[in-house]
């Protein structure tokens, strides 16, 4: 089968379902290609940030998006000695519409975008259907080749592919593409554990003790608890009842409840990596989201940025696209647009990695600095700067206005 369209979009996450969504409201023919057939999948970043809300906003998509089953976070911090909480980022000092980071099932948002892109009729989106490879023809990108669920293969030759195929990128392979890899000192393994009414309700603690470091993520119902261990090493091999051990001793508010994990099959693993591409495209070739940087778990902004990569990309792209193929200055123009956002997020978790987590693995302390317990506690105000590189970023992208919509109802 040899077809065509204007733009295929590797990945149907959420930076592929966003610039699929927008590029086809440009009026631009628009195919995303998803190897699932769904989106039911064990996602762990499910964390959508007052920047997204916003653009939801944007889109007429906001109270849709807000009517699904959610938590809400409003800040992030650490207990002080006096018995209060240090404040390391305040969402509620930001002047949006939606203060919080909403807690929302991935697979919920990704519907919501599929639905809302159903309902232009440039938008393609082929589920069970595989990137096999890239086209390429003297240097440059000419489409794909993909593989159905079935087993029916063919090619799909486009304008433009967009790669947001995320940190394992087979896109970015097959155009040797090497991102610059940045140190880790761990890894995440994530559960799930049962969560009573009111307990972290609007809050988000990581806690510290013993070498141990663990991150519960308040949600409707249950914790989604990313368990820190040393870079490279296979927790699971020390069986699950070391497991729940440790997790009652970092956490002794589950230690009623850790029987809840049953075997080490409970566990998901996530290999923590840091990167950064130096150049985003290939003639024919965008990466965006965590194809082109990924970013370490801490803060959850992982999604975010690939979002307003996403953003970023139909804005300036979709005028070139209409007139034919985007050149590679149109291309370059993301990441130039991009690329100071990206690093000033990364330089902050690179800073928490140093300052927080490696010592505290590595026994030197349980908790943050001291210095820097007293100086936010002493000036909440500063709980403002790391509030807003997470929660809207160094620069936030707003949806075009070819893409804006008027708001849905809830229920329509």
């Amino acid at each position: 089968m040899n077809e065509r369209t204007n733009c295929v979009v590797v990945g149907g996450g959420p930076a592929g379902m966003v610039a699929g969504l927008l590029l086809a409201r440009a009026g631009g023919e628009v195919t995303v290609l998803e190897k699932h057939k769904d989106f039911l999948r064990d996602f762990r970043g499910d964390t959508v940030h007052p920047s997204t809300l916003t653009l939801l906003d944007e889109l007429g998509l906001g109270e849709k998006f807000l009517s699904l089953p959610h938590s809400e976070i409003s800040y992030a911090g650490f207990p002080a000695e006096d018995g209060t909480m240090m404040r390391l980022a305040d969402l509620t000092r930001l002047k949006v519409a939606h203060p919080f980071i909403a807690m929302v099932p991935q697979w919920d948002f990704l519907d919501l975008l599929a639905d809302a892109g159903a309902k232009e009729p440039t938008f393609t989106l082929r589920q069970s259907t595989e990137m096999t490879g890239l086209i390429l023809e003297k240097g440059r990108v000419g489409g794909v080749r993909y593989r159905t669920g079935d087993g029916t293969t063919g090619e799909l030759r486009a304008d433009l592919v967009i790669a947001a195929d995320g940190r394992w990128s087979l896109a970015r392979r097959e155009a040797g593409l090497i991102p610059k890899e940045y140190d880790t000192p761990f890894d995440a393994w994530w559960f799930r554990i049962s969560r009573d009414d009111g307990e972290y309700e609007g809050r988000l603690t990581p806690k510290m003790r013993n070498r141990r470091f663990a991150v519960p993520l308040p949600r409707k119902g249950y914790f989604q608890v990313a368990y820190l261990g040393p870079k490279g090493e296979d927790l699971r091999t020390k069986g699950i009842e070391w497991f729940r051990e440790n997790v009652a001793d970092v956490c002794p508010e589950f230690a009623d409840r850790v029987d809840e994990l049953k075997t080490t099959d409970d566990i998901k693993f996530l290999d923590v990596k840091m990167n950064l591409l130096r150049t985003w495209h290939l003639d024919g070739l965008l990466c965006i989201g965590d194809a082109a940087h990924a970013m370490s778990p801490v803060g959850g902004v992982g999604i975010n940025l690939a979002v307003q990569d996403a953003v970023a990309a139909a804005t300036l792209l979709a005028e070139p696209l209409r007139r034919g193929r985007p050149s590679g200055s149109d291309l370059a123009k993301v990441r130039k647009r991009r690329l100071a956002p990206t690093m000033m997020v990364q330089g902050l978790q690179r800073l928490l990695h140093k300052n927080i987590m490696r010592p505290v693995m590595e026994g030197k302390r349980n908790g943050p600095p001291a210095v820097m317990v007293k100086l936010f506690s002493r000036f909440p105000v500063l709980s403002y700067v790391p509030a807003r590189l997470l929660g809207l970023g160094l620069r936030p992208e707003h949806a075009p206005a070819f893409a804006r919509r008027a708001m849905e109802p809830a229920d329509g």
